[in-house]
């Protein structure tokens, strides 16, 4: 009986584990602002180009998609992310009245660079001093000052309509995986 009670205490303490662990995770995905919250700031910068861009000229008749990248210059996943955004996602996300924009933290040569060799269809935004990524309240933490990725931001795309209001958000633990084209799609589409 006794081996049996400690059984029982083992499993109900890796239920809890489990469950504190799960919570802990779904905490972490909850960055930055949340749907429903108003986004103030105008998102002022200049893009790949070197043209100053803002919320007005980057979105659309029903408003934008923001992704929120790590950077175009050293971050495979980020990479890939924007080419299939590019490839996969642009035309369907202007067919559905929605500009877009990603943003990161590069400085505007290097978003230049990787938009020479790709031909992205969209404004790649440099964030200078993640001021944004730092008002948005989406900065990782785990780099320091001194590393490379100091300032860079968690993934994360957020949908607005045109008064900036957050409408859908996507974005997932970790920066390795990253919501697919046809995830942010299909959350376009739920919105009409």
């Amino acid at each position: 009986m006794k081996n049996f009670k400690l059984l029982v205490a083992a499993v109900f303490g890796l239920v809890a584990i489990s469950l504190s662990s799960q919570a802990d995770e779904m905490a972490a995905l909850n960055i930055g602002p949340a749907i429903g919250d108003v986004i103030e700031m105008d998102f002022a910068a200049p893009d790949q180009d070197g043209n100053l861009q803002s919320f007005e000229t980057f979105a659309g008749e029903k408003g934008a998609v923001v992704v929120f990248f790590r950077s175009a210059k050293w971050c495979p996943f980020c990479q890939m992310q924007l080419i299939d955004l590019n490839t996969n996602a642009m035309k369907d996300i202007k067919g559905r009245g929605y500009g877009m924009a990603a943003i990161s933290y590069d400085p505007p040569k290097d978003l230049a660079r990787f938009d020479a060799k790709w031909k992205v269809g969209f404004p790649l935004l440099s964030d200078d001093g993640s001021k944004m990524i730092n008002a948005l309240g989406i900065r990782n933490e785990e780099y320091k000052e001194g590393h490379y990725a100091h300032g860079v931001p968690h993934p994360v795309i957020f949908v607005l309509d045109k008064d900036k209001k957050v409408i859908a958000k996507l974005n997932r633990e970790g920066y390795r995986d990253r919501p697919e084209p046809t995830v942010l799609i299909e959350a376009l589409d739920s919105l009409s």
